[in-house]
């Protein structure tokens, strides 16, 4: 699996993750129907290397960190990159804290990547964020980001922060959804963050489309693998397609180690714009 170098991280990793809605039940709401399937399908993505995985405390009511857990033992911890993310309900910095140390506990090791998942409501931000430093500092994860914030919001948050830095962010992207084309990706790129873009595949939509399936035949790739390879072709971006079934963990691999030609990856952009 390729990697992409991070200089707010610091490191790099892999040009592909895995995301986890869904998957051990929806929101707040666990669902242990699947677990065997689920686990099959995480186990799979890291032996082909893709060991960036993205969950949070409200998939499933914390039991998709649960199945990140049981999915990783065995594995060398260095090899992983663990994403969990707080919901912005927890307003003070105990709170916040509380919840990484929840996660961590259900996930039975440290996260590498902290996010606040949404803007929160109340507009008190700086709570959270010196909740998520104070994470840092507790040991629960090495680095802090930000989920579904916009350029203005980003830069409020930063600049709550005074002993660590804005890492990553975490919004959605797809080359049919492209909101933050313009602003939040080069300043990801400016400043050496990562930018994981979330519902890569618009729900599968893209991965059924036919002028994508058409560019796809050119390289013997399917829709969804030009649709992500387009992303990663984007130098701050890591897509987090959802790793719930075996096939498509496979299949999402094949992204990796070719390129779209410039000419095929503009020729895509003006399609979708």
């Amino acid at each position: 699996m390729e990697r992409k170098f991070f200089k707010a991280l610091g490191e790099s990793v892999p040009v592909l993750g895995m995301g986890t809605w869904r998957i051990g039940g929806g929101f707040n709401s666990p669902d242990r129907s699947g677990d065997e399937l689920w686990l099959k399908a995480l186990r799979r993505g890291i032996e082909l290397g893709m060991t960036l995985i993205d969950t949070a405390e409200v998939y499933g009511g914390g039991h998709a960190e649960e199945l990140v857990g049981e999915a990783i033992r065995g594995y060398p911890r260095s090899s992983l990159f663990i994403v969990s993310k707080v919901w912005p309900s927890r307003a003070s910095v105990d709170e916040i804290v509380k919840a990484a140390e929840a996660s961590v506990k259900r996930l039975g090791t440290h996260m590498d990547l902290y996010l606040l998942h949404w803007p929160p409501e109340d507009g008190r931000l700086e709570a959270r964020m010196k909740g998520l430093e104070r994470a840092v500092e507790k040991g629960y994860t090495r680095y802090i980001g930000l989920s579904n914030f916009d350029l203005r919001l980003l830069e409020e948050a930063r600049s709550y922060l005074s002993r660590v830095e804005i890492a990553a962010i975490q919004n959605r992207m797809s080359v049919a959804y492209r909101v933050y084309e313009k602003d939040v990706i080069p300043y990801a790129k400016e400043n050496g963050m990562m930018f994981m873009a979330y519902t890569p595949l618009e729900r599968g939509r893209l991965a059924r489309d036919g002028f994508l399936a058409e560019i796809g035949r050119k390289y013997g790739k399917t829709a969804a693998q030009v649709a992500l390879n387009w992303l990663i072709c984007i130098e701050p971006v890591v897509p987090i397609p959802k790793a719930a079934r075996v096939e498509h963990v496979e299949e999402n691999a094949g992204v990796a180690g070719w390129r779209l030609s410039k000419e095929d990856w503009e020729e895509i952009s003006r399609k979708f714009s």
